[in-house]
Order: C-alpha cells, then sequence, then structure tokens
C-alpha cells in the first residue's frame, strides 16, 4: 500500500509527542540480570510503542522440554509465558501465535527449529538460544506481517562450513512488519545476519512500516546483513561489530537510518554503505562512530530522531558494555 498522508501524520505525531532524551554513560553490567522477569515488557525502541510489547504476561506460565511440548505451548490460543529447559533438536518450522512470551532458561537451546511470527502480534523472545536453522525451515527467527515483537537477550548462529544458501537468516523482518526491537542478541558465525525487508519490489507493501530497532547486539563473524534495511525506519545504537567478512550494514530502497554510538573492528571497508537499486539509495544518519578503519559511504539521510527516549553508551563504552551483556545472559 502506498504511504499515505494519515499515515505520515500519524509518525509526525508520534515524534513530536515523545522528544528522544539521550544520556552517555557506561551501563551497570548487572542491570540487565536484576531486571530479568518471564513477565517483563518491552522497554526499549519502536516494540515500545503502538500499545507496547508485554508478550504473554497474564497468561498461563507452562515449562517444556520436548519439541512436541514446545511446539503445542507456542501455537496454542491466548496470552502464555512458556519457558524452555533443556535442549530441543529438530527439522522443523515452528509458528508462533499471538500473546507469547518464550523465554529461555539458563543452558537451553534449541537446533534445528526456525520460528516463525506470521501475522501476529505481542510476541517476546528471550534469553533463547538457537542455531542451524536450514533454510527450508525459514530463518532462526522470521518476523512476518506481525506487529509488536521483542528479541531480546538471545543468542543466534549457525556456521560458515556449507554455502551461503544452506542455511537461510538469523532474524528476518518482512512483509511491513512493525513496531519490532532486537536488543542485547550475540549473532555469530552465519553467511546471512539480520533483513529488514526483504525486496526491492515490495514497497507498496512495506513504505510507511518496518519501524525497527536494534540495540546493544553483537554481530561477530557474519558475511553480511547486519543488518540490510529496505524502505524501513531503522535505528542502531550501542552495538558492536566485529570480524565481518565482506559488508556490515546496509541500507537501500530508500530506508532511513539512525546509528549511533556503535564500534566496528576487524571489519571490511563496508562499514555502512548503500546498494543502489532501481528504488534508489537508502540513506543514514550517524553519530559517535568507531568505525574502526572501515567506511561509512551512505547518503545522509533525514533521521535525525525516533518517538522514544534511550541510552546512549557513548562508543567507548559500547564495546565492553556489549561483550558483557549480549547473549543468552539472563537468570528468571
Amino acid at each position: 500500500m502506498k504511504f499515505s498522508c494519515v499515515a505520515s501524520a500519524l509518525l509526525a505525531g508520534l515524534a513530536a509527542a515523545a522528544p528522544t532524551p539521550t544520556e552517555n554513560g557506561p551501563l551497570d553490567e548487572r542491570t540487565i540480570e536484576k531486571r530479568a522477569a518471564i513477565t517483563d515488557a518491552c522497554t526499549v525502541g519502536y516494540c515500545t510503542l503502538n500499545g507496547g510489547t508485554k508478550g504473554g504476561a497474564g497468561g498461563t506460565t507452562t515449562t517444556v522440554s520436548t519439541l512436541a511440548q514446545f511446539t503445542a505451548a507456542v501455537q496454542a490460543p491466548g496470552p502464555a509465558v512458556i519457558l524452555v529447559s533443556g535442549q530441543l533438536t529438530g527439522a522443523v518450522k515452528v509458528n508462533v501465535t499471538s500473546n507469547k512470551s518464550i523465554i529461555g532458561k539458563a543452558g537451553s537451546s534449541l537446533t534445528g527449529i526456525g520460528l516463525t511470527v506470521l501475522g501476529q502480534s505481542n510476541v517476546i523472545i528471550r534469553n533463547l538460544k538457537s542455531s542451524k536453522v536450514l533454510a527450508q525451515y525459514g530463518d532462526v527467527v522470521t518476523i512476518q506481517k506481525s506487529t509488536n515483537v521483542w528479541v531480546d537477550s538471545c543468542d543466534f548462529s549457525a556456521d560458515l562450513d556449507h554455502n551461503k544458501d544452506y542455511y537461510d537468516g538469523l532474524v528476518d523482518i518482512v512483509h511491513a512488519s512493525d513496531w519490532v526491537t532486537v536488543s542485547n542478541t550475540k549473532f555469530h558465525d552465519h553467511w546471512k545476519g539480520s533483513l529488514v525487508g526483504h525486496s526491492s519490489d515490495n514497497g507498496a507493501e512495506d513504505i510507511g512500516h518496518l519501524h525497527v530497532t536494534f540495540s546493544g547486539n553483537w554481530f561477530d563473524n557474519i558475511n553480511s546483513r547486519t543488518p540490510m534495511y529496505r524502505f524501513g525506519s531503522g535505528h542502531v545504537f550501542n552495538s558492536y561489530f566485529s570480524n565481518m567478512l565482506e559488508t556490515v550494514v546496509d541500507t537501500r530502497d530508500s530506508a532511513q537510518m539512525l546509528i549511533e554510538s556503535s564500534v566496528w573492528e576487524k571489519c571490511p571497508k563496508k562499514a555502512i554503505f548503500t546498494n543502489d537499486s532501481n528504488v534508489g539509495p537508502g540513506y543514514a544518519v550517524t553519530r559517535d562512530l568507531d568505525l574502526g578503519g572501515s567506511q561509512n559511504t551512505a547518503p545522509v539521510g533525514t533521521l535525525t530522531s525516533v518517538p522514544y527516549s534511550y541510552k546512549l553508551l557513548g562508543s567507548a563504552n559500547t564495546k565492553a558494555s556489549v561483550v558483557a551483556n549480549a547473549g543468552q545472559k539472563l537468570s528468571f
């Protein structure tokens, strides 16, 4: 659908109503763990908007330790908090329904099990370690035609031993999904990291949507797409990129990005770039970046503020904080 004047006015109103106070300074590394609870709501980024993202808070709480139990719990109607215990292995795509919190307990993991949030809303995926999802079962996490999703404190990976299409993405956010935050997550050892907007030909559906925040994430030893944005509005801050292989942040197809307080180390030349298409380039506004010798060649955009409050670490503090906090490091 075309980006209407009404949608434009709504976004402008949001920005005007919610200024973005920020402050620099190191985070207490204990803060996230001390605040972790299975009923936590999203507190950072775009998933705080549009009514917020509370997941399954207020519903039943279930602990699962087999793939069959897990599948039944995440597909059941109604709000629920699902605690994952132990190591679950399979070769399958599992659809997640609305009003769910999927929480990995310490030491738990999924292997070969793709999670798809399709046409749903109000979903939290937190403290989950998941790896090696074959391409035929989708991404590690696919968010499609869905709103208000929070992915937090996860560890997502595969390997680079196979060709780039053996696995698909780690977290892909597509088909007009909106109000999504990915935070405090470690992405590593993979070909294709995270895609926001799947095709240059999908502007009619995507324009005016794909508001996605990436905060406090660690991307390590990944070939590309960390992330790649098409059409959407992207906020990347307090993030650390290390040992990247081909490209890092890719903004294209009229995407508007705001990138702040982040660090690149042992990365290729293309730290931030645009890949022009028949739609046109993508754009980026950047502040307080340590590119580590890599380059930003993206044209300057117009996304200079976002309609929520957030705290900047400052690039001098980002690496230490992200390494300490990104990944499956919560206790409940």
